[in-house]
């Protein structure tokens, strides 16, 4: 687990090298990639939110589209209620909560090593990419494209070893190849974001097919929750 989270958190430092390399040599204040690493830590909406402004958008458009990409994170707590807390460890567990700490966390086998995935992992990446922001954001001047490495290949990468153990299950594994599918088709009339967003439709087959199991094995259960047995009795020898 410690190993994955470490490669995880590498992962993001480098991706948060990229991102603030890119807002500092488009114009942006040190300071901007910054506070919203540290304030929002979810990179999708981030570099949509800088990319709006970029391109001449108004504030509240840049607001609007990274929320949306955030809605996400809504289906993402309702998979690991169990994990975040309550009370005041309610609100810190909800700020850490991001794709690779609930991904960290639904490959553990049990509770508690689910709650410790995700606690360890959310807080690591909220030190990784505010890290890897302000890197790049020094080196900026130096390297005005820092894509052109490859640093946006690893991200992507390390989600995909977290999810393959998951699609050893025929329900999520189809669930997977509907999302991909609807993200892919989406992907060329659509924002940055959006695809992915529209790809949590796949929730929908899952819930079905999920409702459908439970029905069938309550059907199988006897009423009032007895079962019978079948004696099987020889015939009794002749005397």
């Amino acid at each position: 687990m410690l190993t994955g989270i470490a490669a995880i958190c590498l992962a993001v430092a480098m991706i948060g090298v990229s991102y603030g390399a890119t807002a500092v040599t488009a114009g942006f204040p040190i300071w901007l990639p910054m506070l919203l690493s540290v304030a929002v830590v979810a990179g999708g909406s981030e570099f949509v939110f800088l990319g709006i402004l970029t391109a001449g958008g108004g504030l509240v458009a840049a607001v609007l589209a990274g929320l949306l990409v955030n809605a996400r994170h809504l289906p993402y707590g309702l998979s690991v209620p169990d994990v975040v807390g309550t009370g005041w460890r309610r609100l810190v567990g909800t700020h850490v909560m991001n794709d690779e700490s609930v991904a960290m966390a639904l490959a553990q086998p049990d509770r508690d090593r689910r709650r410790a995935a995700y606690w360890i992992c959310g807080l690591a990446v909220l030190a990784a990419w505010p890290l890897g922001a302000a890197i790049g954001a020094a080196l900026g001047s130096v390297v005005p494209d820092p894509n052109a490495f490859g640093l946006d290949a690893i991200f992507p990468a390390v989600l995909i070893s977290l999810v393959l153990p998951a699609l050893r299950e025929p329900v999520t594994r189809t669930a997977a190849l509907i999302g991909g599918a609807v993200a892919a088709a989406t992907t060329p009339f659509l924002g940055a974001g959006l695809p992915v967003l529209l790809a949590l439709t796949a929730i929908v087959f899952v819930a079905h097919r999920a409702g459908d199991t439970d029905a069938a094995d309550d059907a199988d259960e006897p009423e009032n929750g007895t079962t019978t047995t079948t004696l099987r009795t020889s015939p009794e020898p002749v005397r």
